[in-house]
């Protein structure tokens, strides 16, 4: 998706609020249930203990989709937002349109160099120059395990690589369980095939492949063998997959119906509000051959330029966002971690602290990688065009060589 003006003339016929003035922090952003609606409410909060006005600018619906478009339409007005939640590499698009604000000086005071991974603080980044602050960190890589299923299915663990869940699963079945809940939707199939292929490859491969869309890595057989372990793993779904939304596949590891679910950390929300324990009642794991790497998911915010405004209204927010405070409270409602290296983890769970544990970890070791299915790996238009062959990999009777093929013509879209 390359951001495109629209015509002068449909811009007229539109109607616009009023533009920010010198105290106002209009936040455009998709927060708008449960504990995100809190997290919200608490950065407003603090916003405002700086002295400015928040315009809270919420558009519900469509995953993002929604506020986008409203997004686009308020830029090209000449009236943008101060702040807009956006992610992965519409950061970079948004600022090649030269419509975003500089935010090198609050990051230079704050260290965000220092405080932030250098794989995340790329993505912040737009030819060298921070443009964006993040808020969090989602790790995708996770598998989410029923114990008494396990138990009742005469399974000792769950697998730790993908050459023995086939025999796991199976056995989990012939107990009477399904053995991997799944919502038959492109994204959610394209979750599943991301943790396939990092376990299958390694973090060095899934760079190559599926970051830097490498067409020899893509096109070699670690991707062929990828898809052949897909395949295996889609033959232990359930029939009445399709169309399932994710949190009704979670109900299912929750109320004992199924073994497995490969799915980010949004899903503990789901054992939180079922009063579930981690570590008892349900475990997180890494998905099979993962355990030393980490897909993340980030949410984020891009400051825009503003006419009648100087910075401090916008400093004040990026510095809001990052500060320990919110990032404290927005991570527990959100059931992600915070995206600050180092961060006090004493008040979180047992499963965030094991996925900060491992962010730090990997941000060592060269394992912290982005998550190509949640839009933060690829150009938009490859992501969309990948999230197609995955999908009808998923749902047809491809070939693994077919797949590996399309997925290669794909790769080549911008």
């Amino acid at each position: 998706m390359k951001i495109r003006y629209l015509t002068l003339a449909l811009a007229s016929t539109l109607a616009f609020s009023l533009p920010a003035f010198a105290d106002t922090v209009e936040v455009l952003h998709w927060w708008t249930s449960g504990g995100e609606a809190k997290s919200a409410a608490e950065l407003k909060k603090m916003v405002e203990a700086k002295g400015h006005t928040w315009k809270d600018f919420a558009v519900a619906g469509g995953g993002g989709d929604n506020a986008m478009t409203v997004l686009k339409t308020r830029v090209v007005s000449g009236n943008p937002p101060l702040a807009a939640q956006v992610k992965g590499p519409a950061i970079q698009e948004w600022a090649a349109e030269g419509v975003l604000a500089n935010l090198d000086d609050i990051a230079k005071t704050q260290k965000w160099d220092t405080l932030l991974p250098p794989v995340v603080a790329n993505v912040m980044k737009y030819q060298g120059h921070y443009v964006a602050v993040p808020v969090n960190v989602h790790r995708v890589n996770w598998m989410w395990v029923n114990p008494e299923v396990l138990k009742k299915s005469g399974v000792k663990e769950a697998p730790k690589t993908w050459a023995e869940f086939d025999a796991i699963a199976t056995k989990i079945e012939k107990a009477g369980f399904i053995a991997v809940a799944h919502g038959g939707q492109p994204w959610q199939d394209n979750t599943v095939f991301e943790s396939v292929a990092l376990g299958v490859g390694g973090p060095e491969y899934y760079d190559k492949a599926f970051v830097k869309l490498d067409p020899a890595a893509i096109s070699s057989p670690t991707t062929l063998k990828a898809f052949d372990t897909l395949r295996m793993v889609r033959k232990h779904m359930d029939k009445d997959m399709s169309g399932r939304d994710w949190n009704l596949a979670t109900a299912m590891i929750i109320n004992g119906k199924a073994a497995m679910q490969f799915m980010g950390d949004w899903a503990k929300g789901e054992f939180t509000a079922a009063g579930k324990v981690p570590g008892k009642d349900y475990l997180c794991l890494a998905a099979p051959g993962t355990a030393k790497s980490f897909t993340f998911n980030i949410d984020s915010f891009i400051v825009f330029k503003q006419k009648n405004q100087d910075s401090k209204a916008t400093n004040d927010f990026a510095s809001a966002v990052l500060s320990d405070s919110f990032q404290e409270v927005f991570n527990q409602n959100k059931g992600s971690i915070p995206v600050r290296l180092g961060h006090d983890m004493s008040k979180f769970d047992a499963c965030a602290q094991k996925s900060a544990a491992d962010f730090v970890a990997t941000n060592k070791s060269g394992g912290l990688v982005p998550s190509f299915a949640h839009q933060m790996a690829q150009p938009s238009a490859a992501q969309g065009a990948i999230q197609d062959v995955v999908s009808s990999f998923m749902n047809s009777d491809m070939s693994s060589k077919d797949a590996v093929a399309k997925l290669l013509e794909a790769s080549k879209k911008r």
